[in-house]
C-alpha cells in the first residue's frame, strides 16, 4: 500500500523516512509506543530503538548533534510531546506522520520484534572478504546501528559466541550461514524482513561475488574490491569501516541507479 499521509510541520513521512533508511544519513528512530501499543504490534521499524517518553532525558547527551525521528502508535501526543522535549534541548527532531500505525499500513519492512534478541554483538571468522562485511553493513543500516562485530579465528567462533553471548554468523551449523544456495546476507534479509526490491537486487551481486557465480557482472567488481581491501588493511575493524561506504554506494545503485550507464560522449 502506498503511502498517503501527508506530514504536517515537525513531521516526516513514512516515505521520507523510508529514504534515509539504510543510507548514513538516516536519522536516529525512537519508538516510544506504550506497551499496550506494542502488544497490538509487534513490530519495529528498522534500526529504531525503544524508550518509554518518561525515559527520553536519559537519551538526551548521546543524542546531541544527531536528528531525530520519533515514533508511537499513531503520531500524536506522545511522539510530538517526545519531540517537544527533545528539541527544547537543541535536538532536531520531528515525528513519523501516522505513527507506527502508518508505517505498517505501507510495504516497508518491518522487523519482528523477536528478532532483535541479541542484535548488538556479532561474531564471525577473522579476515573478511564479502559475506562478513556485507552483513554487518546490513546489521548497521537497518537493524542496529550500534551493533559492534567481533572477528575472531574461524575455530574460536563458537566458543566466543557462547562466553561473550554473542550472535555468531557466516560459519557452519549456526542460524546466519549459507544454504541452499543462498548466502548469510541472505540469511539475515529473510530473518528479519528486510526483503526489498533494492535489497533483493544488491543481495543477488552479493551472494554472487561470494559463491564465484559469474552470471551477474556486477559481482566481479565487488569481489575485486574486497579483495583488495582485505590485503589493504590488517585490521578487521579497519576494514570494515572503509568498506561500509563501498556498501553505502551499492545500495544507492541497487536502489535508484542500476538503470544507468556510462560511455565516453565525444566520438
Amino acid at each position: 500500500m502506498a503511502d498517503t499521509q501527508k506530514p504536517g510541520f515537525t513531521e516526516m513521512s513514512c516515505k521520507q523516512l523510508m529514504r534515509l533508511i539504510g543510507t548514513p544519513d538516516c536519522p536516529v528512530i525512537i519508538d516510544v509506543c506504550i506497551p499496550e501499543d506494542v502488544a497490538e504490534n509487534l513490530y519495529r521499524i528498522p534500526t529504531s530503538v525503544s524508550c518509554s517518553h518518561k525515559d527520553i532525558t536519559a537519551m538526551i547527551p548521546a543524542l546531541q548533534g544527531q536528528s531525530v525521528v520519533v515514533v508511537c502508535q499513531k503520531g500524536k501526543k506522545l511522539s510530538h510531546g517526545t519531540a517537544a522535549v527533545l528539541r527544547s534541548h537543541g535536538i532536531a527532531a520531528e515525528v513519523l506522520a501516522g505513527g507506527i500505525l502508518a508505517w505498517l499500513a505501507t510495504d516497508y519492512p518491518r522487523i519482528p520484534l523477536e528478532a532483535l534478541t541479541g542484535t548488538d554483538l556479532w561474531v564471525t571468522r577473522h579476515r573478511p572478504k564479502i559475506d562478513r562485511i556485507a552483513c554487518p553493513w546490513l546489521i548497521r543500516r537497518f537493524i542496529a546501528p550500534d551493533a559492534r562485530v567481533l572477528f575472531v579465528p574461524p575455530a574460536e567462533v563458537a566458543l566466543v559466541a557462547e562466553k561473550f553471548d554473542a550472535m555468531a554468523f557466516d560459519v557452519p551449523d549456526v542460524k546466519f550461514t549459507h544454504s541452499d544456495g543462498q548466502c548469510t546476507f541472505d540469511a539475515m534479509l529473510d530473518h528479519f524482513g528486510l526483503r526489498t526490491p533494492a535489497l533483493d537486487r544488491l543481495s543477488r551481486v552479493i551472494r554472487a561475488a561470494d559463491t564465484d557465480d559469474t552470471s551477474v557482472p556486477e559481482a566481479a567488481g565487488l569481489l575485486a574490491l574486497s579483495v583488495g581491501l582485505s590485503r589493504q588493511y590488517k585490521d578487521d575493524q579497519a576494514q570494515l569501516e572503509a568498506a561500509l561506504p563501498l556498501y553505502d554506494a551499492l545500495y544507492r545503485w541497487a536502489r535508484d541507479g542500476q538503470d544507468e550507464t556510462h560511455d565516453w560522449p565525444y566520438q
